[in-house]
């Protein structure tokens, strides 16, 4: 084949085995580290948490059309199954949500018979939220059952100390999300007047500079 007739495509650089590796991962400050290695290795250990966060969501937002109910819904449902009852307060700060959008998710619950609501035996004042186990457990829990089995079978690789060491890290994790969720869920600062500009000094006002009487 001569000069004139090489392939398409033969004068443009060849590709890398690895396309991605020149792309920095976005929403993301370069890790402080001397070692190159650590810096990669920090840097993948950021982007698997972003990944499985992703993923997470994703995951929720499918169950939650299976249920059929919303995703916001079904993290809140998930929040009140650790102890099977809360306040309405109690379920705003867990979730981050104000008070007025829990009434909505608590109504719409209700309603569809995942939880009740109660008075407090202890304080006939107070409004419990309890969940109702035999539904959650027919149609939520179905739906994650045969991931809860793939996860039981994850923890079978890992000694007792790993799973204590995993568990710590998701301990650790869960104050690093509390802490900014909060702050994403304050009101952002007001943003600064522009300052105004000067009056113009109307025509004819401008100050002159004063004259030397003549001798």
């Amino acid at each position: 084949m001569s000069e004139d007739q090489q392939p398409p495509g033969a004068d443009e650089p060849a590709a890398t085995a690895d396309p991605g590796r020149e792309w920095n991962l976005p929403w993301a400050e370069p890790f402080q580290a001397t070692d190159p290695e650590r810096a990669e290795l920090a840097a993948n250990f950021a982007g698997a948490i972003r990944k499985t966060g992703s993923l997470l969501q994703l995951m929720g937002t499918a169950a939650a059309d299976r249920i059929g109910i919303n995703a916001t819904d079904l993290n809140c449902l998930n929040i009140l199954s650790f102890k099977g009852q809360m306040t309405a307060g109690e379920m705003a700060r867990e979730t981050g949500l104000t008070t007025a959008s829990i009434t909505g998710v608590v109504d719409r619950l209700e309603e569809a018979g995942y939880v009740r609501r109660e008075r407090d035996p202890r304080d006939r004042r107070r409004v419990v939220i309890r969940l109702v186990l035999d539904k959650a457990m027919r149609d939520v829990a179905a739906v994650f059952r045969p991931m809860m089995r793939d996860w039981q079978q994850m923890a079978a690789r890992y000694s007792d100390d790993e799973l204590r060491l995993i568990v710590d890290f998701y301990d650790r994790m869960e104050e690093v999300l509390r802490g900014h969720l909060t702050r994403l869920r304050e009101p952002l600062p007001p943003e600064p007047l522009p300052a105004e500009p000067l009056p113009a000094e109307p025509p004819g006002e401008q100050a002159q500079e004063p004259t030397t009487p003549a001798g």
